[in-house]
């Protein structure tokens, strides 16, 4: 299995809020503005042969944009991509098959008017992995991996459950034998315990095929469970970096400590109740950023050094990553 590196930077186009009116300029020829946002800053990251790096933040950070650059959905603006240091795409705007996706929203990733067998061997028909007398079989076997009854493969999207659904869009990434899988997401819209379910099926289908995984989140504890290693990303940026008991046991940057004590918990005796203590202030916008550290306006260890000098991502002793003047 082969490592992927990342040193990107990915421009986004937004249009602000078109009004009827607009819509009107516009159909006689009137211009819109559009304003560009660095969605993906100076990351350099790299995924090591069969462990899964964890990638959290909160939402509109930068997480699935990242992601989908791995996956060759999204082209960097300025930057490589690397998998065992060559390109995996062999074009800019072609489909890879050395990396696959798992969505947040199986319903949506998945073709409501083609059967679930179809859609799981559609592509590795259609790139020479499987004849398509074979195909049959093949898909067979990839249901029964993902705990679901072969002759399922004749149904549609519609006659599943969500967690079912997300099993299947599981055994469609895998049957194109990825040698990176990215999963944006991939429980966020289940119900818990099927979330339990679906997670203990990927720590099984990793420890049985070695996946190489970059496994996105903003539920902390999620990624805790299946991460060897976590990345935290702030307004497009990597700001801390280490394995999962460096990041969770002992957190450094300001940012990583607000997600930790943001997460509610239960106290139980004389002051029962639930405790949390959320991160204070707003997500600066990512269309005008701020000078310095951008997460100084939330931050309470800010000093003046902060609001004006960007603080790069160093490496400490114990090999853990973190980008803070004021970091230990």
């Amino acid at each position: 299995m082969s490592a992927i590196l990342v040193a990107d930077r990915v421009t986004r186009r937004f249009a602000p809020r078109i009004t009827l009116g607009d819509r009107i300029a516009g159909a006689l020829g009137a211009s819109v503005d559009r304003r560009a946002v660095q969605a993906v800053m100076d990351v350099s990251l790299e995924v090591r042969p069969g462990e899964t790096l964890g990638l959290v933040g909160e939402s509109g950070c930068g997480k699935s944009t990242l992601g989908r650059m791995l996956a060759g959905i999204l082209a960097p603006s300025d930057g490589t991509v690397r998998l065992a240091g060559e390109p995996p795409m062999r074009g800019r705007h072609k489909v890879t098959t050395r990396v696959q996706t798992v969505f947040q929203d199986p319903f949506a990733s998945l073709n409501p008017r083609q059967r679930i067998g179809e859609a799981i061997a559609e592509g590795p028909v259609a790139h020479g992995l499987v004849s398509r007398a074979g195909a049959p079989a093949m898909v067979a076997d990839w249901l029964a991996r993902v705990g679901l009854d072969p002759a399922f493969a004749r149904r549609f999207p519609h006659q599943f459950s969500g967690g079912q659904r997300q099993r299947v869009a599981i055994a469609r990434a895998l049957a194109m034998r990825p040698e990176v899988l990215v999963c944006d997401e991939p429980v966020a819209s289940l119900d818990v315990s099927i979330q339990a379910q679906i997670l203990n099926l990927f720590l099984e289908l990793r420890q049985l095929l070695g996946l190489t995984c970059l496994f996105i989140s903003h539920d902390l504890s999620v990624v805790r469970h299946v991460s060897d290693r976590v990345a935290v990303m702030y307004l497009g940026r990597i700001v801390e970096l280490g394995t999962a008991a460096q990041v969770y046991a002992a957190p450094r940057h300001p940012y990583t400590i607000g997600l930790l004590e943001s997460v509610p918990k239960l106290v139980l005796g004389a002051n029962a109740g639930v405790e949390f203590r959320p991160i204070s202030g707003e997500l600066p916008s990512p269309l005008s950023p701020p000078p310095g550290c951008a997460f100084h306006s939330r931050c309470p260890r800010a000093t003046e050094l902060c609001r004006v000098e960007r603080p790069a991502l160093t490496a400490r002793a114990d090999g853990a990553m973190v980008a803070c003047h004021h970091a230990p």
